[in-house]
């Protein structure tokens, strides 16, 4: 027998809104973000492997990154992948140190970032319409079932809508901070 279990929809509502805030911090907005190196993936012994596996990234300055590859001999192949992702990043090695210098956003990149962060908060917040339908389907299969009178089922309704509503708001703000910090460059 299906069971409603609201502090669940609320965790899965909470986890909606980190993935979101893990995908913002990997978008590039000319403030340098240890987490922006995050998505790029390396290929080191024979496999890709994620660039935080394989090495530490630190910032430097606000504008200014440093990555200490573990194995010295791999510094080529981590400049290779850091400047072939899409972050747009022209990283220069100095000894056993990468140093990443962050370029002024362009205008037209600026807008692309933008872009980009809309449909991360979009995804966001289809999770949560999604986790919202979930819970609903509960609660008409336990009506169904005659464990929940309808009175009931609408109330519980009400407070899913309600979890629905807060957490597409927070991802309005955050999709709003992150505009803010985007556009402050």
């Amino acid at each position: 027998m299906a069971k409603l279990d609201l502090d669940d929809i609320q965790r899965r509502m909470d986890g909606a809104v980190a993935n979101l805030k893990s995908d913002f911090c990997s978008l590039r907005t000319g403030r340098a973000s240890a987490n922006m190196l995050d998505s790029v993936m390396v290929n080191a012994y024979g496999t890709k492997i994620s660039l935080n596996q394989i090495s530490t990234v630190s910032v430097l300055e606000h504008r200014m990154l440093s990555v200490q590859v573990w194995d010295g001999g791999m510094n080529k192949v981590v400049e290779k992948a850091i400047r072939d992702s899409d972050l747009g990043l022209n990283p220069q090695s100095y000894g056993k140190t990468i140093h990443i210098s962050l370029p002024d956003l362009s205008e037209e990149r600026s807008k692309q970032v933008r872009r980009i962060a809309a449909k991360y908060a979009e995804n966001a917040k289809i999770a949560v319409r999604n986790v919202r339908r979930d819970g609903m389907d509960i609660l008409k299969k336990l009506e169904k079932d005659g464990c929940l009178s309808r009175d009931e089922r609408r109330l519980y309704e009400q407070d899913i809508q309600e979890l629905t509503n807060i957490y597409v708001k927070k991802i309005d703000e955050a999709l709003e901070d992150k505009d803010k910090d985007i556009m402050q460059v």
